[in-house]
């Protein structure tokens, strides 16, 4: 065994497992992809820590318990659609793919799109579609999606990105209140999203997911 699969081991069995992520797809999917070729490079040996890793400026890989966590609560089927925001360098979408039917991943930054084409190419996962878009207008055409994966924190959910979400569909995302950061379930029930709370956790607001700033006189 390699010594990264010896820590992709070690990151289901002490970060995973005892946040109480028990589906076996999930635990499967975190066992095989290689989240070392998933990160910009230089940053491979952090690939396993658990915490979130920073990418870029504002923009971070979420922690492993984080990611597992919220697939976990949105308990992603074989057959469904699944639009992922953020993704970075992919991780979370070569996840998912192990997770789901199908998935398109959003990002704006063109030299990450195309590093994650060849990580995904790379470990034969062909069933991700990505797409180059500010990541508040996420996938305009591509919508109906069974699922949305946020992959940031929020402080509103663009009205763009709920529409993308299917009557039925299911979002999960970080709320940033503060300093507390909150990972809430949605449900689109009668063309409107019902919250609930899951966990605790938190990232970087992602840009065009803040709240507008009111400033009195």
């Amino acid at each position: 065994m390699s010594d990264f699969a010896q820590r992709r081991t070690m990151m289901v069995d002490t970060q995973v497992r005892p946040s109480d992520v028990t589906k076996f797809p999930i635990i499967e999917a975190m066992l095989d992809v290689p989240r070392e070729k998933f990160v910009p490079a230089g940053l491979q040996e952090a690939a396993y820590v658990g915490e979130n890793l920073q990418i870029a400026s504002g923009r971070v890989m979420l922690e492993p318990r984080t990611l597992a966590k919220m697939l976990d609560w949105l308990d992603l089927q074989p057959e469904e659609r699944v639009l992922v925001i953020g993704g970075a360098y992919g991780y979370s979408a070569a996840v998912v793919a192990r997770l789901a039917g199908s998935v398109v991943a959003v990002e704006s930054d063109a030299d990450w799109i195309a590093t994650v084409e060849a990580a995904l190419k790379s470990e034969g996962i062909d069933t991700v579609s990505l797409h180059k878009a500010a990541l508040a207008e996420g996938a305009a055409g591509k919508g109906g999606f069974d699922a949305i994966l946020v992959e940031g924190a929020i402080e509103v959910l663009p009205e763009a990105i709920a529409g993308q979400l299917k009557e039925g569909g299911r979002i999960a995302a970080l709320f940033q209140e503060g300093a507390l950061g909150i990972c809430r379930i949605g449900h689109k029930i009668d063309g409107a999203i019902a919250w609930r709370f899951a966990f605790n956790a938190s990232a970087p607001v992602l840009p065009g997911y803040e709240r507008a700033r009111v400033f009195v006189l």
